[in-house]
């Protein structure tokens, strides 16, 4: 395939890579017989959306890709053993994730039960103290005041935990990779048990209380009594679904897309006063959601207080949404701080053992745990490997977080080393996995990893290319053109948002802003000039080289958005990368 462009080697080493001639074809007849935009068909021919095909997909309707509910395993007996602890006003307790996926499942959880006059117990477990998942200390004391116990994001794998519940009834209610047993329980209802189909692999938690919600309210319609509105509750689906990177394809697609409409409304408290705080001057994106919303709300389990998170979703008083999200928002700039001094210790642990083996991995001793999964998302990035980070306390007991590539199922793999032995424990989904090692086990089981790692092609990723849609030039980047293109999202895991290359610019104006991010002003010579900002700039090759252009052009390629400032709205492009024009 010939390099887009030219470019085989960018501003940042990459290989630009454009549609194939196929690619091309399919947006052409897309255009012809739908009449949209050929920017907006190069997008969905890459999604695969076919002529017919083009107006559902862009008007998603959620009753009609929303699955059955009772597809799932489980999911029946779930629902009416939840629905009897109702009526009976049983002491219910949910037992959560500390993460976005966790909190927003039991947000909903408790919400639902508060409309239906029932207040719940809510535990999410210290990330250090307890780790990740039920424990049977904590299970054991539930279970003494409370009549069933809701495990939510968790619990798959915690078969002690379970059996530690005694005299109380546990449905867990989870999407993570389960083992050959599952724990003795009332249901497990998991879209990736081992006797699932996978047809609904991709939901997150939250989407599978979601629909246990949508069964609850089917049983209660049935004896005609109302049940609360879900879809209000669609916001805290979406959070969690961006959030926990699951990907936007099928039904995830319309929860998000829906989602993100009533998160607009700004009606839950608890998300207003955290928009508010993380300064969202605009209508909610899934962009937002991910790097916005949802690292404030992980902040919590990740260096403060586990439930805080949690309770800012699912608090109905507006004082106490305030002084959450400002906690919670200081917990996030706290979090960055550590986050940053890993980081610069992992990479360069993982430089010297070399970028090109099948797995990336560091370790330290008294690394926070809190940011070992972030530290592991870039290596992944910086390498286009599976990336490991563990860090070791003072026992020698190391917690780590792995993050994976397209592809590659770190989940299994992490589970097969427990099995084998290698690590006290360990578990997750195919893009993300969490262990625990003891330090005498942290070379065999690293190697070992590697090993399991590269027999699903790990180990022959190459440098990760930039995959383009195609080519604009300035004047046609419209905010009409905009819209119709987010008209094709939301954006993000497994459905990136369709990025362009701008041809052989001339720049007039480049700033440095912050410590690091570069502003710019570029045209074609022809038309109108375009605003760009490339966040990070200074942090590799591509804010010196713009910067001091001497008078040079340049192919530039990102992503564009709508740039709100001062009530007035104006093109941007999100500038990813840049080559010199030759």
């Amino acid at each position: 395939m010939r390099d887009f462009l030219d470019v085989s080697a960018s501003l940042t080493g990459r290989r630009w890579i454009g549609p194939t001639d196929e690619l091309t074809r399919q947006a052409e007849l897309l255009a012809q017989q739908t009449r949209l935009p050929l920017p907006l068909c190069q997008t969905l021919a890459r999604r695969g959306v076919a002529p017919e095909e083009a107006a559902g997909f862009l008007d998603p309707k959620l009753k009609e890709l929303l699955p059955d509910p009772l597809t799932l395993k489980d999911m029946g007996i779930a629902a009416s053993r939840f629905l009897n602890a109702v009526k009976s006003r049983e002491n219910i307790a949910i037992f959560a994730d500390y993460d976005v996926d966790g909190g927003t499942s039991a947000a909903l959880l408790i919400s639902w039960l508060r409309q239906m006059g029932l207040a719940a117990t809510l535990y999410i477990p210290d990330r250090i103290d307890e780790g990740y998942g039920p424990n049977e200390p904590a299970m054991a004391g539930l279970a003494k005041d409370h009549d069933l116990i809701v495990c939510v994001d968790c619990g798959t794998l915690s078969h002690d935990a379970i059996a530690a519940a005694k005299g109380a009834d546990v449905i867990i209610l989870d999407h993570h990779l389960g083992g050959e047993t599952l724990p003795d329980c009332v249901a497990v209802v998991n879209p990736n048990r081992q006797d699932e189909t996978g047809e609904l692999a991709h939901l997150c938690a939250a989407s599978v209380v979601f629909l246990m919600l949508v069964e609850l309210g089917r049983l209660l319609r049935a004896e005609d009594v109302k049940s609360p509105d879900l879809m209000a509750m669609l916001d805290l689906v979406a959070l969690a679904t961006v959030a926990d990177v699951a990907p936007l394809i099928g039904v995830n697609r319309a929860l998000v897309r829906q989602g993100l409409k009533i998160m607009a409304r700004r009606d839950r408290i608890g998300l207003r006063a955290l928009a508010d705080v993380a300064r969202m001057d605009s209508a909610p994106t899934s962009y937002s959601l991910g790097f916005l919303l949802g690292p404030r709300i992980n902040a919590g389990g990740r260096i403060g207080a586990a439930d805080l998170g949690a309770r800012l979703l699912s608090t109905e008083d507006p004082h106490e949404a305030q002084a959450l999200a400002e906690r919670l928002d200081a917990l996030n700039t706290e979090r960055r701080e550590v986050e940053n001094a890993v980081r610069e210790e992992a990479l360069l642990q993982a430089e010297a053992r070399g970028f090109d083996a099948p797995l990336v991995w560091a370790a330290g001793d008294g690394w926070h745990p809190g940011v070992v999964g972030i530290v592991a998302s870039r290596l992944k990035e910086a390498t286009n490997r599976p990336a490991i980070v563990i860090g070791f306390d003072e026992e020698g007991v190391g917690k780590g977080s792995g993050r994976s590539v397209s592809g590659v199922d770190l989940g299994a793999s992490i589970q097969r080393l427990a099995a084998e032995g290698l690590l006290v424990k360990g578990g997750g989904h195919k893009m993300a996995a969490g262990l625990t090692v003891m330090r005498d086990q942290l070379e065999p089981a690293m190697a070992r990893l590697a090993e399991l790692l590269a027999k699903q092609g790990a180990g022959r990723l190459g440098p990760a290319d930039l995959k383009l849609d195609g080519m604009l030039m300035p004047g046609a980047a419209k905010i009409e053109l905009i819209t119709q293109l987010e008209a094709a999202g939301p954006y993000g895991a497994s459905a990136p948002a369709p990025r362009f290359a701008f041809p052989s610019c001339a720049i007039h104006f480049a700033r440095r802003i912050g410590e690091s991010h570069l502003k710019l002003t570029f045209s074609d010579g022809q038309g109108p000039r375009l605003d760009a900002i490339c966040f990070g700039a200074f942090d590799g090759p591509i804010g010196p080289a713009l910067e001091r252009h001497g008078g040079a052009r340049f192919h530039l390629a990102g992503r564009l958005e709508i740039n709100t400032w001062g009530g007035r709205q104006s093109v941007q492009l999100r500038l990813e990368d840049a080559a010199e024009a030759l």
